[in-house]
């Protein structure tokens, strides 16, 4: 079982409620789109009443597009069922200072109808669903996520009025492990780092990328649901952050044609013991059995999967040919071409998705990697032989290049139904028609720019 020592006791924060130090509670969970949603609570409410009882919201947060506006199609939640509340339980293990708000905590919630059953298309209970499967066999996943964002000197409204066109990059070069080109954004850089690291987050380091003021801050890699948890509070946090400092930063997958926003999630498997599981030293290279298996598994299943990896249209517009971001379903050896890289060494042995775009929800996405890997052991897949050269170049099948096709492999696998559900495929499967819709119905500034004159 995974250590989740919370970073912030309930007994410190009675104490700090008590000094004056805390007086709010945030308590939030992670909607579909993988932003916080909840509310503000009295820090002395809070825990009078909320901790032991939690709190309600609509149960439409989990049924509307990006503008939180009302859609058809989710059996959970409609007009014709009169849109009504969910209980929001927090997790005690997930409290923490947030100090970018003073006098402020925050608590991750679980979400679950009122008879108790937990809401089974909520992101954080979908990835439960995966790790209790682990749990049978034993093993526990630990994961890193590593996330690329653009900053800008220009702030969230300013960019908002102006159509996000013609902002300004903090840096106007390739800064890629360029000390001096993070030096100049070292001051806000600094903030994030040490304000996650002030709200419980192991921080590694931070590097420039290659896009314009685009930049990567590397946590250390803890138990899937803990990183999942922080992902989402860090990518709030940032954007909080930089707003303070008066600037904007995106974690989109595409914001240009130049290199779109990663995060690339690690993945590898302990056992009760703490031994790790993918790892064999005398394997080829240095795989264990399972591994095999396992990475079989995200091999046969990331077509239908990629739906969790790439949620939404922008997020297609990352897979070029020479980007860096993977065209073909293959694996390598330290083979940044392929989807899939297997790297490290000993207990470190891991595998690395580099499908998923900064606009992925975490918990979905590595809910996918568990039920794929699961999936290759219990079917006992075989491997296919590694990548070793330009996999863009390759024969390897392609990953999908719409959010349509992923929505339909999604809707049409077997192994997406028997992983999740029906009742969990359909509700992604509407949220990508949604998507879906909204863009079909929508002109853009390239077909203005194409056809106002010249057609």
């Amino acid at each position: 079982m995974a250590d989740r020592t919370p970073p912030l006791a309930v007994d410190e924060l009675r104490r700090l409620v008590d000094s004056g130090e805390i007086d709010t509670v945030v308590l939030a969970f992670t909607d579909m789109q993988g932003r916080l949603q909840g509310k503000r609570f009295a820090a002395r409410f809070f825990l009078d009443e909320v901790l032991a009882h939690g709190t309600e919201g609509c149960n439409y947060l989990l049924a509307v597009d990006v503008d939180l506006n009302t859609v058809e199609g989710y059996e959970m939640s409609s007009w014709e069922r009169g849109y009504g509340d969910f209980a929001m339980h927090g997790d005690p293990a997930t409290l923490r200072r947030t100090p970018w708000h003073p006098g402020t905590a925050l608590i991750t919630a679980d979400l679950a109808w009122h008879d108790g059953s937990p809401v089974a298309a909520s992101p954080r209970q979908v990835l439960r669903r995966q790790l209790d499967r682990l749990a049978e066999y034993g093993w526990t996943a630990h994961v890193g996520t590593e996330l690329e964002f653009m900053v800008f000197k220009d702030t969230y409204e300013d960019a908002w009025g102006r159509g996000y066109r013609g902002m300004t990059p903090a840096n106007l070069y390739n800064c890629d492990y360029s000390v001096l080109g993070t030096g100049r954004v070292e001051p806000l850089l600094r903030r994030i780092r040490n304000e996650m690291g002030a709200a419980g987050m192991v921080v590694e380091s931070a590097k420039g990328e290659c896009n314009l003021g685009q930049h990567e801050i590397a946590f250390r890699y803890a138990d899937a649901l803990t990183t999942c948890d922080q992902h989402a509070i860090y990518k709030t946090g940032a954007k909080e952050i930089a707003a303070q400092e008066g600037m904007a930063l995106t974690f989109m997958a595409k914001y240009d044609e130049r290199e779109g926003n990663s995060c690339h999630i690690h993945l590898s498997l302990r056992d009760a013991f703490g031994q790790p599981v993918l790892a064999d030293d005398s394997g080829e290279y240095g795989m264990s059995k399972t591994m095999r298996h396992f990475l079989a598994g995200q091999l046969a299943a990331m077509r239908d999967l990629t739906l969790l990896y790439a949620p939404n249209i922008n997020s297609y517009k990352r897979f070029r040919p020479g980007s860096f971001a993977p065209t073909a379903v293959a694996w390598g050896p330290d083979n940044r071409t392929c989807a899939l890289r297997v790297i490290g060494h000993g207990a470190s042995h891991r595998l690395e998705n580099r499908l998923p775009g900064g606009d992925v929800n975490p918990y979905l996405a590595v809910a996918g990697m568990i039920a794929a890997g699961l999936h290759g052991i219990e079917q006992e897949l075989e491997l296919p032989e590694p990548c070793t050269g330009n996999a863009y170049r390759g024969d390897a099948a392609h990953v999908p290049t719409t959010l349509r096709e992923a929505a339909d492999l999604w809707a049409a696998s077997p192994v997406a139904r028997a992983a999740f559900g029906d009742d969990v495929v359909e509700h992604y499967r509407t949220m990508a028609r949604v998507e879906q819709e909204a863009y079909d119905t929508a002109v853009t500034d390239w077909e203005r720019f194409r056809s106002f004159e010249r057609m």
